[in-house]
């Protein structure tokens, strides 16, 4: 596998690839195949799992960002609830809650162009997005799933953004 530096010269490459090599410059650890990465970044509030899953007949890759949250089934209608509000406010992905498990997720599709390949900014800011919203809205779900609070409630308060610093 060639460092990420290497692909900083060409315009594209294999989506997983290139998703491999930013993986491994950045020090976060990953396993890959031709058509699925899977590796752990750790966030501002968790360690996130996320995986690019690549589909050469559509060419689509999909990134998942699992913040490890598991919604019981008491907690899911306002859970889900807590997701319509929070996807309202992304202009890329969304969350979902699966319906096998009730895993938390982050979810976003990528239709690339007709090669397939994918560019090491495009790479960067798939995995960026990712992480920083699931970084922006797990206090959001936290406080619904444990804090009791309404999904309303819940927004507002991870929405506010803190002046200066503590």
């Amino acid at each position: 596998m060639r460092a990420v530096e290497s692909y900083e010269g060409e315009d594209d490459c294999a989506p997983i690839e290139m998703l491999t090599a930013l993986f491994e410059a950045r020090g976060w650890p990953c396993e890959s195949t031709r058509d699925e990465l899977s590796g752990e970044i750790q966030g501002s509030w968790a360690t996130y799992q996320v995986k690019g899953i690549w589909r050469a007949e559509d060419n689509v890759l999909q990134v998942l960002c699992l913040p490890d949250v598991r919604v019981a089934k008491e907690h899911r209608p306002a859970a889900n609830e807590l997701a319509t509000l929070v996807n309202e406010q992304l202009w890329l992905g969304h969350f979902d809650i699966w319906s096998n498990g009730g895993v938390l997720l982050y979810r976003n599709g990528t239709l690339l162009a007709d090669n397939g390949m994918l560019s090491l900014a495009q790479a960067q800011a798939l995995i960026e997005i990712a992480v920083d919203e699931c970084d922006r809205f797990y206090p959001a779900f936290q406080f619904v799933l444990w804090g009791g609070k309404s999904p309303r409630d819940a927004l507002e308060a991870a929405m506010v953004d803190a002046a200066g610093e503590a």
